[in-house]
């Protein structure tokens, strides 16, 4: 189906379903994982959360391009989180690309269908950005791979079903050649998590810890040592169609935005700010689009990512300057959920230099790999 087409058959669906109202606020956390499972098994149930997705796990196939556009429409119309809804961007293309072709098409359908949240155990303590540093260990035993370790700022851990983990099975010291990812129940004895409280008010990451976890050994991705190129295959999801969804939601803040200044009293220093803060958006927003296309086209994206994560984390954090400039008090003092949320999101915002590799990490990367600029001394 062409993109267009799906669009337009998509919106009109939306108009007349029966789906959550639109979220005002934030809501509870909890809230928003239940408004997330309603979405999308109304979505998969009405076939448009099955396409993008390959017949071999229950999609209707068509170019991932259809399932950036359910994002961006669910984003826009503030239908469901869109870090919940991420998730499965993140984690269904790699499972789908690594896992046994059997495990693959049991396990994908649950995850497409709205009935299960996974998580992915990436970052330590001790190994944030730099994955390659990683120590939580998994060592071969009869029954399979015992994992042994500790896991932090795990996403949605408390209501995950699923893990996508990646251990050192190699000696201290091989860096990324020395890793290897398995896809792990979250329900298997040894693991347990507790809450992280975040500056925003949030309970949305974990640490997760492993004692002694036993995994099959038909649960690894890829082979021994192959942890690395699993995740860097994720990279290109997260930085293509998570990042659309995300860049459709600050499109729609920005709207709120004008129309909460206008309901202020604008002035011609507030029109200059969201002009700005628009045009960071949508310069973001262009090169996402770009990005999108190069993948659908089935162009390998690597290093040249690094640009979409330093224009997202630009705009996001632009827009909510702006706002806690042209809105006094509402940063400060906001408790009211009709007021748009603008403190929880403006708190959140000071994250996006951090998550999904850093500022600095991004710059380097952008200087060494794509403009020659040398390696690092």
């Amino acid at each position: 189906m062409e993109t267009a087409e799906f669009r337009r058959e998509l919106t009109a669906w939306l108009d007349r379903a029966d789906l959550p109202a639109p979220s005002v606020g934030p809501g509870t956390l909890d809230e928003q994982v239940d408004r997330y499972f309603a979405v999308k098994q109304a979505l998969w149930d009405a076939d448009f959360g099955r396409y993008g997705w390959p017949e071999a796990v229950g999609g209707l196939g068509g170019a991932p391009l259809l399932r950036a556009v359910v994002g961006e429409e669910i984003a826009a119309r503030r239908l469901a989180d869109p870090g919940c809804w991420s998730m499965i961007e993140v984690l269904a293309p790699t499972v789908i690309a690594f896992a046994d072709p059997a495990l693959a098409a049991e396990v994908v359908p649950p995850l497409l269908r709205g009935e299960e949240l996974w998580c992915q155990g990436f970052s330590e303590p001790g190994a944030g950005s730099d994955l390659a540093s990683l120590a939580c260990r998994a060592t071969e035993s009869d029954t399979g791979w015992v994992v042994t370790g500790q896991k932090v700022w795990t996403s949605y851990a408390q209501y995950a079903r699923r893990c996508v983990l990646l251990t050192r099975t190699g000696e201290p010291g091989s860096a990324h050649r020395g890793i290897t990812a398995f896809f792990v129940d979250m329900d298997t004895p040894g693991i347990t998590h507790a809450p992280i409280e975040t500056q925003h008010g949030r309970l949305e990451f974990c640490e997760v810890f492993f004692d002694d976890v036993v995994v099959p050994a038909e649960r690894m991705l890829g082979g021994v040592g192959q942890g690395w190129q699993v995740a860097m295959d994720i990279l290109p999801f997260e930085r293509s169609t998570t990042f659309w969804h995300r860049g459709a939601h600050l499109l729609r803040r920005c709207d709120d935005l004008v129309g909460d200044v206008e309901a202020a009293g604008p002035s011609p220093s507030a029109a200059k700010a969201l002009g700005e803060a628009y045009q960071a958006v949508v310069a973001f927003r262009m090169r996402s689009r770009a990005t999108q296309h190069r993948l659908a086209s089935g162009a390998a994206l690597g290093a040249e990512t690094s640009i979409d994560k330093v224009l997202i984390a630009t705009a996001e954090q632009k827009l909510y300057e702006t706002a806690r400039d042209l809105l006094p008090g509402v940063i400060e003092l906001d408790g009211d959920p009709a007021a748009g949320s603008w403190r929880e999101e403006y708190l959140y915002s000071k994250a996006a230099t951090i998550y999904g590799g850093t500022g600095e990490i991004q710059r380097s990367i952008i200087a060494r790999r794509l403009l020659d600029m040398g390696a690092e001394s």
